[in-house]
């Protein structure tokens, strides 16, 4: 519910951000593998703000962009850096990362500071630093630093500002609490019903009906670059063989045969398992009193549940019993024929009363009865040695500089060449088709590959199937030529041209009904009679039940009375015009239980709130101060970097 109202009011709360321990390296860290960039000097200044006594270096600021990217495209594979950087990421890390330096500039000055205990506490709960035991382990620690090149005097002066963030922060919302009469009234507002209407006026009635001349469009897709900008694509060239490539694996040896036989002669030599019906109890007595009782002609299983004991069957030979219980439980049951009771026998776990229900006997075999068998295990292991031994070749012969139309012509086999493919294995172009299934496992690897004809193997079903993969060719996330989607683009620049005709429309459609006139005539008046309108009438209660809140009518709910407002549609489809015409307030008891929930739920809010106001309060304490042109030089850097 409270997500809804502040929805509609548009209160933002930044806490969460400047609490999170790790703002530079913990995207790194969560992400499988990072392929990072040196990020040394750069154009423009070395330091990209500065926030009190402290400084923000260009190097900090793109490696923690790069990282939030790498982060993200975990979730969004086709994300590139181009859209990554437009959607305003540069400013949101820098912001992050200042919030996080005035904190520790305010704490070091009263006094608030992050031992080095501390930290090391905090370093040893992070997964990425832990050994096979779950414990810190400082040569994986310098491991994940190198590999990420950061050090380590970075990461405990990040979590360092993180401890003091949480110190700072977490006091300030601590406690708040919301007034039940402001509760009350944000109650009221869910009940609250506005009735109105939203017209909507789209572009393409203005559209213009004569062509753009070749230079109005290049000039429009020049302006738009960033709107026609395709994923990288990469094609791979590859070759998918089996372990049926390994020909002539040779025949196990007489010698061989004779040594696994005698490394194995107990699976071999005469055996004989019992599978039995077990009961144990705590005393002597109680187990021939038990045995008494199966002897008098009771089922050993009845008997036993009636005492609240509890039976179990099991099948095991002289050997595994002793183990199991002791060697006097095995002889006992071992001299007992079939279907008797053996004599009651005490081992650590008490007194065993066991009823032999089978004998199984296993004979003997000889090196000549197992020898079919011996032969089979021997050929398979000689044949996966073999396929180690081949893998490993063609591994070095890649290393060495072959190239996969060598492997295949050693393996017999023809190389293949994908169609375009994005990051998450969809065929570039080719709506429905994707990645070949031999190729998923893969996919991810040519994607972080450096460069083309760089050529891997990999196993596609373990010790069965491989494939000899390289990126074919690789096509960086760019627009493409105009002449290539000029349709596209010319029928863009056309909706642009209509949806400004469309919001001068709306324009006068508000004057219009500024001096009387009704929405319907208001729209005829500037030439939008073909507007689809859509009158509305329902409370926020009603709106927020319906499920997602379309932007217009979210605009409806925060206009005052009697007013008309207009509001642009996504992709320049057109302009809403909404007019709000009644407000019918909502009441709501002073003791409705709704009062005393929203309160909670509010003071948490206002918790957040007032974080959120200290930290801005703490940016003016400490003074923050921004270098434009570093700004500029870091995003041409990221931008420019092939993503």
């Amino acid at each position: 519910m409270l997500t809804f109202f502040r929805s509609f009011f548009q209160s933002k709360v930044g806490i969460a951000v400047t609490l999170g321990f790790l703002a530079l390296i913990a995207v790194a860290f969560a992400a499988s593998d990072i392929t990072g960039s040196n990020f040394g000097g750069v154009a423009g200044g070395d330091n990209a703000a500065k926030v009190g006594g402290q400084t923000i270096g260009t190097g900090a600021l793109s490696q923690a962009v790069s990282n939030a990217f790498e982060g993200e495209r975990q979730r969004n594979p086709t994300l590139t850096m181009q859209r990554f950087v437009a959607s305003g990421a540069i400013t949101q890390v820098l912001d992050s990362m200042i919030d996080r330096n005035a904190i520790y500039d305010f704490g070091k000055k009263v006094g608030i500071v992050a031992s080095d205990a501390l930290i090391g506490s905090e370093l040893a709960k992070i997964p990425a630093f832990l050994g096979p035991d779950g414990n810190f382990n400082d040569k994986q620690y310098r491991g994940v630093l190198a590999q990420q090149r950061l050090t380590d005097a970075q990461v405990r002066d990040d979590i360092a500002q993180g401890l003091v963030a949480r110190q700072v922060l977490v006091p300030v919302a601590f406690g708040a609490s919301t007034p039940f009469g402001l509760a009350r009234r944000y109650g009221e507002l869910t009940l609250e019903k506005r009735k109105g209407a939203i017209a909507f006026i789209p572009s393409e009635a203005f559209a213009p009906n004569t062509a753009p001349t070749d230079a109005v469009l290049a000039q429009y897709f020049k302006a738009n670059l960033g709107s026609y900008i395709v994923p990288e694509r990469r094609s791979i060239r590859y070759a998918v063989f089996t372990d049926d490539a390994i020909k002539g694996a040779r025949a196990p040896t007489e010698a061989e045969i004779q040594q696994a036989y005698n490394a194995n002669k107990a699976a071999y030599a005469a055996s004989e398992t019992r599978t039995l019906t077990q009961v144990i109890v705590p005393t002597e007595a109680a187990a021939k009193a038990l045995a008494a009782e199966v002897a008098g002609g009771a089922k050993l299983d009845a008997a036993a549940r009636a005492k609240g004991l509890l039976p179990n069957q099991l099948a095991v030979t002289r050997e595994q019993l002793t183990s199991q219980a002791s060697a006097a439980v095995a002889q006992a049951v071992f001299s007992a024929a079939k279907g008797t009771l053996a004599t009651p026998a005490k081992s650590g776990l008490g007194w065993h009363v066991v009823k032999v229900d089978g004998v199984v006997q296993k004979a003997a075999r000889s090196l000549a009865d197992a020898r079919g068998e011996l032969v089979e295990q021997i050929s398979i292991k000689l044949k996966r040695d073999a396929l180690s031994d081949f893998t490993a070749r063609i591994e070095e012969e890649l290393d060495q500089g072959g190239n996969i139309g060598e492997v295949a012509k050693e393996l017999g086999v023809t190389p293949s060449v994908t169609a375009p493919l994005t990051a998450d294995g969809k065929v570039f172009g080719k709506p429905g088709e994707t990645v070949p299934a031999d190729l998923a496992r893969v996919l991810q690897t040519v994607f972080l590959m450096e460069g083309e004809g760089k050529p891997q193997l990999a196993e596609i079903v373990p010790g069965k199937k491989f494939v000899v993969f390289e990126a074919a060719d690789i096509a960086p996330a760019a627009p493409p030529p105009l002449a290539q989607i000029r349709p596209v683009v010319a029928a863009n620049w056309a909706r642009e041209q209509g949806a400004a005709a469309a919001r001068a429309a709306a324009d006068k459609t508000i004057a219009a009904i500024a001096k009387g006139m009704p929405l319907a005539e208001a729209l005829r008046s500037a030439g939008a009679g073909a507007a689809k309108t859509e009158a509305i009438d329902a409370s926020r209660k009603e709106v927020a039940a319906s499920g997602k809140v379309m932007a217009p009518v979210a605009l409806l709910f925060s206009m005052a009375q009697k007013t008309t407002k207009r509001l642009e549609a996504p992709r320049n489809d057109g302009w809403f015009v909404v007019r709000l015409d009644e407000i019918i307030p909502g009441k709501l008891a002073a003791n409705d239980p709704l009062v005393a929930q929203l309160a909670s739920q509010l003071g948490q809010l206002t918790g957040r709130e007032y974080a959120d106001q200290f930290r801005k309060a703490l940016r003016q304490e400490v003074g923050v101060s921004r270098n434009p042109a570093a700004l500029r030089a870091v995003r041409e850097r990221l931008v420019g970097g092939g993503n």
